[in-house]
């Protein structure tokens, strides 16, 4: 979704929790990745794989200038066969260690394997973050959560992402290397929509 879409959802959601809810969930996963320098790593549940989120998050990395957004996609069927940016298992939560940050997308209650993994990740110092359904157990493991109805009556979960991965890049932290002129985010526009869409992951 362009910057022309993304501007139209939120006018079209102006006067709900949503432009807010996601600009203050992006602010949190910005200010936990940006100065920590950690790594963010991205996983879903067995059945919904979060690898439109993952471009998004790629593509504002590179626009913003903020390299640390740019998340390892963790995935539940990795292959050795697979492109190296797909080819990160679960196994990868084990490692996880202070200063990380975990962001799980879960449309309903994740499978207990993950729910275990994110568990650990809490504590061996990683910060947690969630998007997803009404499941209670996720939000409670989590330092912060953005949950969505589903489906809601105004958004689903495919909206949200894109809502928190376009506020992940703007409005950065003074004095981070996201900092840019008028003129250079001008720049960054006009490229961004006459560029072709970015290849399925």
């Amino acid at each position: 979704m362009d910057a022309v879409r993304v501007a139209l959802l939120r006018e079209v959601l102006a006067g709900t929790e949503w432009p807010a809810a996601t600009r203050r969930f992006a602010g949190v996963l910005r200010s936990s990745v940006v100065p920590q320098g950690g790594g963010l790593l991205l996983v879903g549940t067995e059945e919904y794989e979060p690898w439109h989120l993952a471009a998004h998050l790629v593509d504002e990395a590179a626009w913003s200038g903020l390299p640390e957004l740019a998340p390892t996609l963790v995935r539940h069927r990795a292959r050795a066969g697979d492109p190296a940016h797909l080819a990160i298992g679960l196994s990868r939560l084990d490692a996880v260690r202070r200063g990380e940050t975990l962001l799980v997308v879960a449309p309903e209650r994740p499978e207990d394997v993950l729910l275990e993994r994110v568990h650990d990740a809490r504590r061996a110092g990683a910060t947690v973050l969630a998007i997803g359904g009404r499941d209670r157990e996720l939000p409670e493991l989590a330092h912060e959560a953005l949950t969505v109805a589903s489906p809601g009556p105004e958004v689903d979960l495919d909206m949200v992402q894109h809502l928190v991965s376009a506020a992940a890049g703007e409005n950065c932290l003074p004095g981070t290397r996201g900092r840019r002129k008028f003129r250079d985010r001008v720049s960054r526009l006009v490229d961004q929509l006459t560029s072709p869409p970015p290849p399925r992951w």
